[in-house]
Formats: structure tokens, sequence, C-alpha cells
């Protein structure tokens, strides 16, 4: 189960294609590719997440068990390009998540099918919970991405207690204060959910109205955080898919990936309790530090509804669409939309 959430399979590229249910996991220092096919498979490795097929390496030819097994060091990524023998239809695929040393929830957006028949290009986007605690490793791994923009979507409190390590990007941010989703005993941790999400998409237009800015007017890859990487990261990322033409069931897949893959111990730093009796912000987040609380709990309510819905139900209500929030708050006109498919999509 662990390796299928960490690589959140693939669905097939189009009706006609026989490819499917491709899938990138690690255990060490060895990438296992799986995926269904009818018909043997070429596959071809390569550093770069858009290289084309001659640029890429033939590491098994006309492969029809399946799978297919790389040694790829931790700290190092590939891109797999599976190509469909007799018919020459293929598929990328990748590791979705950064196997980072002290990180969490970082990880590669790319590989969802979208619209048109395409899918979200890997190595473009990622997505990832606050980054204070990177090793030299983690940051050595992080610089060669390409990184060309971060956008932190945390408040001006928590860039203060946990200022990221990432280093030489662009650093992006919109100020606003903790308190704006903190519950009235401000001593007391957060609690997620539907009332907390249906403000994501006034709290969060600004912010959003940066992201796409930078997606659509720079070159090099994009990343963006908050402290978990599940709540206010999971509504942007929700957004970015919903404008890629990604079904909203493989979103919310997306986003309850959360819960497994954050370690919350390298969020934050230890918050000293001399700083949290004097600061609110800082004493709410020294209760999530307690062992009782530092275990991710499951993104749903207790009628197993996604907390992403509360905000999409808030969406729907007052705009209609997503499309329609997006456009009216955002700027996301419809040709600026076919701009973004026509840049991140293939």
């Amino acid at each position: 189960m662990r390796g299928l959430l960490l690589a959140l399979a693939l669905t097939a590229a189009s009706p006609a294609l026989a490819l499917a249910d491709a899938s990138v996991t690690r255990d060490g220092d060895t990438l296992l590719v799986r995926w269904s096919a009818t018909r043997p498979v070429d596959v071809l490795v390569s550093d770069a997440p858009d290289a084309a097929v001659r640029a890429a390496t033939l590491v098994s030819p006309a492969d029809a068990d399946g799978e297919h097994r790389l040694t790829v060091p931790a700290g190092q990524r590939r891109y797999v390009r599976l190509v469909e023998r007799g018919t020459g239809q293929w598929l990328r695929v990748a590791e979705r998540v950064l196997p980072l040393e002290a990180g969490s929830n970082f990880r590669d957006v790319g590989g969802y099918a979208a619209a048109g028949g395409r899918h979200v290009r890997w190595g473009l986007i990622y997505r990832s919970a606050g980054q204070p605690l990177l090793t030299p490793a983690d940051q050595a791994q992080i610089a060669r991405l390409g990184l060309a923009n971060l956008v932190d979507l945390r408040s001006a409190e928590e860039r203060r207690l946990a200022p990221t390590r990432i280093q030489n990007v662009r650093y992006n941010a919109v100020g606003y204060s903790m308190t704006a989703l903190m519950p009235a005993a401000s001593a007391t941790p957060i609690r997620n959910g539907s009332t907390l999400y249906r403000g994501f998409p006034t709290l969060l237009a600004p912010h959003l109205r940066l992201v796409f800015d930078r997606l659509l007017n720079e070159r090099g890859a994009l990343a963006y955080n908050c402290s978990a990487g599940q709540d206010r990261t999971g509504f942007v990322t929700a957004m970015i898919l919903s404008a890629l033409g990604v079904p909203q069931a493989t979103i919310m897949a997306d986003y309850t990936l959360s819960t497994e893959l954050r370690r919350p111990q390298y969020e934050m730093p230890p918050i000293d309790p001399a700083v949290a009796a004097s600061d609110p912000v800082a004493r709410m987040f020294a209760g999530y530090q307690t062992p009782q609380a530092a275990k991710p709990t499951p993104l749903v309510e207790a009628d197993g509804t996604p907390f992403l819905a509360g905000a999409l139900a808030e969406i729907a209500e007052k705009y209609g669409s997503v499309e329609a929030y997006l456009e009216r708050e955002v700027g996301l006109t419809p040709a600026r939309r076919k701009a973004l498919q026509a840049a991140y999509l293939e």
C-alpha cells in the first residue's frame, strides 16, 4: 500500500493507449518501474523530464513482463519513458516523492491524466511542506530540480519561526497573519475541517495570482509550500490541477496523500517554551510538537468527506465553478488557461 501511495499510479494517456497503471517506487537505491500493457514496451531513461526519445537511454527493449528495476542513488532523479511497440504511443513516469533526509511531503505533481488525453508534465511543479531543517544533501538534491521560483504560502509568523533552507531560488510570499486561521483559543492547535477550508478561496486568492503569474510568465520549475504541505498547499494544488483539466477524483487522491507522506518532525524547528509563552502562534505550533499531536491524521470529516470539499463547495456556491473563480479572482481567462495547458501538459 505504501508503495502505491508514493507512486499514485497513472492512468492511460488516451483510451487507445494500451499502457496503463504505470508507477515508480523506490527501495533504497533501486527504482521499480511497473506498468500494465497489451504489447511489449521499450523502456527509456533520461535525466531530464522533457527528454525526447533520441536523448534518452534504452535500458530494456521490447519488455513484456510489466516491470523493470533501475539503480538510482538517493538524491538523484530519473524520468522513464515507456514506448509501446507497434503503435509508438508513450507514457512518461517518475518518482513522485523526493526522498529527502529531513524534508516533509515534497513531491512532483507531474504525471496526472489531464485535459485532452494529455498528462501534467513532470519536473515543473512541486508541492511541499516547510523546509526549515533540510540537510546539505537535501539542499543539493533540490538545487538539481532547476527551481526558478518558490512561493511560500505561510503566514508572516510561520516564516519567521521556520525560515526556508532552499537557497538560490527566487523567493515569493504574500504577507498575512496566522491569526486569520487560528481559533478563538489561540493556544489550541487549529482544527482542520470544512469551516477552515471555506476561507481558503478568499485568503489564498493573492497567493494564487502569484502562483499563476509565475507559472505563465517565467521559465523554470516552481515550488510552493505551507507548513504541513497539506491544507493551503492542497488547495493551491487543487486549483492548479483543475486549471490543467485533471479530474476531481484524481485531485482528491493527490490531496489525501499528505497523510502518508508528511514527516511532521521536519516541518518546524523545536519551539522554545519561553517563546511559546509570549507568542500565540509559536504556542499553537508548539502544541503540534507533543507526542499526541505529532502523528498526521486523515484529512477527512467524520463521514469521510475530504476537508478540501469545503473549499470546493464555497467556490461552487459563490462562483458556480472553479473556472469562474479562477477567472474572476485570479485572472485566469480562457486564453490564459489554454496557454497554461500548452506549457504544462504533454
